[in-house]
């Protein structure tokens, strides 16, 4: 479905907690997210903490969003 959207020139980010999955299906942009159980933050933290971790990964992803890509990217922090 990934390379559907692109095909039809919407961008497309990832935010995966398996990055070799999205590697395999062909997406471009790619997000690590934090793990398996809690993808967009960690509630043992607290709620403070897990909330800037999803503003991270969110603004990571609109800067993938933006960023003209030819191959697959892993963006890290």
């Amino acid at each position: 479905m990934v390379k559907e959207i692109e095909r039809a020139g919407i961008p497309v980010v990832h935010i995966a907690t398996v990055v070799p999955i999205s590697l395999t299906i062909g997406a471009n942009r790619i997000v690590p997210a934090v793990g398996i159980p809690y993808p967009l933050g960690d509630p043992n933290l607290g709620e403070e903490k897990s909330r800037k971790i999803r503003r991270e990964l969110v603004e990571r992803a609109l800067g993938a969003l933006m960023t003209p890509v030819e191959e697959q990217t892993v963006f890290e922090k």
